[in-house]
């Protein structure tokens, strides 16, 4: 049993007629009746009284009638949903994110998507740095908003840079060196509390890469694995810190978040996917946070 079949036989049972039926959709009467009886003989059930005059459906027929329009119309239901999802109106948008850095910009963006693109649910899961290309590689999440790539996972994932996030030393108030700009030189007799490695490798080696530069090795009091927590340590007197400028995050009264003078004080924030798990869906996401960027 084909579409067809059920197409021919509403029609049919529609108009009334075989000839009615074949003027409606545009093809022969004589088809219309063979495609009805190969029916009827597949499913073993006699749908129509035929009497040379007109087409009665018989009781069989009327109980058939109302499930054959619930397929036809689960079918075109079915048509309209893929192509949906084929323009990227439909279907579902798992988004990774570090509450770090992602600023305000991002929340505006999925809000934006969210009324511009209904018909997709979006789901947002906050992750590090590094869990997020795990799971872009193993295909738990669609888009990541995330830092630089390691090189292990660049030949799997492709990126695109959203903005660079100035590197700031986060000092006590009252430390001597308020309101900078910092030279990091001037920071080499602190102790550091620095971002994890392992959580996010980019803001440790920018770190370690400007104090090289300034000429030392940060004397490293602590190190923990979220924004918050550096920050929250450096308000106990653990240490100094650099850090991503987060302007969420970046009021607490009794620290300052200093410019440095070093022009390469900055790391990267990239909004990253997996090409062989590339959509239309993805494409408009990162389409409307480039112009959304730009604006």
């Amino acid at each position: 049993m084909e579409l067809r079949h059920l197409r021919y036989f509403c029609a049919a049972a529609e108009q009334g007629s075989f000839s009615k039926a074949s003027r409606t959709l545009y093809i022969s009467q004589s088809s219309i009746s063979e495609q009805i009886a190969d029916l009827e003989r597949e499913i073993g059930v006699t749908l129509f009284i035929r009497d040379g005059r007109s087409t009665v459906l018989t009781a069989a027929g009327e109980i058939f009638l109302v499930e054959a329009r619930t397929v036809l119309e689960a079918a075109r239901h079915a048509i309209e949903i893929a192509q949906g999802a084929e323009r990227g109106e439909i279907g579902t948008l798992r988004i990774g994110f570090f509450a770090g850095s992602i600023g305000t910009n991002f929340t505006k963006i999925v809000r934006r998507f969210r009324r511009d693109y209904p018909g997709v649910r979006l789901s947002l899961f906050e992750m590090t740095p590094t869990q997020q290309w795990q799971a872009l590689v193993e295909g738990r999440i669609d888009l990541g908003f995330t830092r630089r790539l390691e090189p292990q996972y660049r030949d799997h994932l492709a990126f695109e840079t959203i903005r660079q996030d100035q590197i700031v030393a986060v000092l006590p108030k009252d430390h001597p060196l308020v309101p900078g700009p910092v030279n990091v030189c001037d920071l080499a007799a602190e102790p550091f509390v620095l971002s994890s490695r392992e959580t996010s490798p980019s803001v440790f080696d920018k770190v370690i890469e400007l104090c090289s530069e300034a000429g030392f090795s940060p004397k490293i009091a602590s190190i923990s694995s979220v924004w918050s927590s550096v920050v929250l340590m450096v308000q106990a007197g653990e240490g100094v810190s650099l850090l991503p400028l987060n302007h969420q995050q970046s009021r607490a009264n009794d620290l300052a978040f200093c410019p440095l003078t070093a022009k390469d004080a900055y790391v990267d924030l990239i909004i990253a996917w997996s090409p062989r798990r590339d959509s239309t869906i993805m494409r408009s996401f990162r389409g409307l946070a480039e112009a959304m960027r730009r604006s």
